[in-house]
């Protein structure tokens, strides 16, 4: 493996271990969110959180890098989700 293979390999590693964590200490609140007020689709609300971190990145240096750590999760969220939905 090449370096820059193993920096790929560690960078997704990392964003798995992140999003599982994430899936422990919040449940399945992404893919299946409680939706007290908003009755949106999952795939809705994960759009709208996307959004909310594009925003933030493209506003400056102050988004630092979880919010593009963020964003990559919310976007592999989608893609489960997606993957998940019936037809």
């Amino acid at each position: 493996m090449t370096d820059n293979q193993q920096r790929i390999k560690d960078q997704c590693d990392a964003i798995c271990d992140m999003l599982l964590a994430k899936n422990r200490n919040y449940g399945d609140s992404a893919l299946a969110p409680l939706r007290v007020f908003s009755k949106v689709s999952a795939n809705e609300q994960l759009l709208v959180r996307i959004d909310d971190k594009i925003s933030r990145i493209a506003r400056g240096k102050e988004a630092g890098e979880d919010a593009l750590l963020d964003l990559v999760g919310y976007l592999i969220l989608l893609l489960v989700s997606r993957g998940t939905q019936k037809s």
